[in-house]
């Protein structure tokens, strides 16, 4: 059987839209709007699948994310990658994942403000061409960068907060469950797979 006008126009639409995606990376390749770009091995855009409903935003590149290229490849990026496939979320094909800033602040270091708003535009960018259901900030830094709340993210995790009909899940960042790796209940591995319970409960219903 052949394909119909619906599937035929959804696979038109991902190839366009992988295109432009393709384009806003190397745009953001070259970017040197801020300190960072002079400190930087590889500009780290993102990975997995931008035809995904789940978007995951974190902190920034780390050693390993800025000589690679790519996003929470290191032992954070294993934490995270471990704790998804534990609710049956593959990181690589079931969502996105990109971070606050795009380079690497020296020696691990919080992004510092104007570092954020140089680079937010690049994210949000990324955000539009994907039009995720549901956005999992990993972190108290991207909590407060993208949606200007500056609370604990003991208070904000697993909690959704809706805006503009996006559906945020707020978790530990996954450096943060590699210093408490206990999966004792109550304990914040044990939180987090809870949360991540949620969103693919979510992502299945939408």
């Amino acid at each position: 059987m052949g394909c119909s006008f619906k599937e035929i126009s959804l696979i038109f639409y991902k190839m366009v839209n992988q295109n432009k995606f393709q384009i806003l990376q190397k745009e953001c390749s070259n970017c040197i709007k801020c300190s960072l770009s002079s400190t930087r091995n590889n500009v780290v855009f993102g990975r997995g699948n931008p035809s995904s409903k789940l978007f995951v935003i974190g902190e920034g590149p780390g050693q390993q994310e800025d000589e690679q290229g790519l996003a929470f490849v290191g032992r954070a990026g294993k934490m995270l990658d471990s704790a998804f496939l534990s609710v049956g979320i593959d990181t690589n094909e079931d969502c996105y994942i990109s971070n606050i800033v795009k380079c690497r602040p020296p020696n691990n270091r919080k992004p510092l403000a104007n570092e954020v708003i140089e680079c937010m535009p690049w994210l949000n960018k990324q955000i539009q061409m994907v039009q995720p259901k549901v956005i999992v900030l990993a972190g108290s830094t991207a909590v407060q960068s993208y949606l200007n709340i500056d609370e604990p993210i003991s208070k904000l995790r697993g909690v959704w907060i809706v805006k503009d009909d996006i559906k945020y899940m707020p978790i530990f960042h996954p450096s943060y469950l590699l210093r408490n790796p206990s999966k004792e209940k109550g304990k914040p591995k044990w939180l987090t797979w809870q949360d991540l319970k949620k969103v693919k409960k979510e992502i299945n219903s939408v």
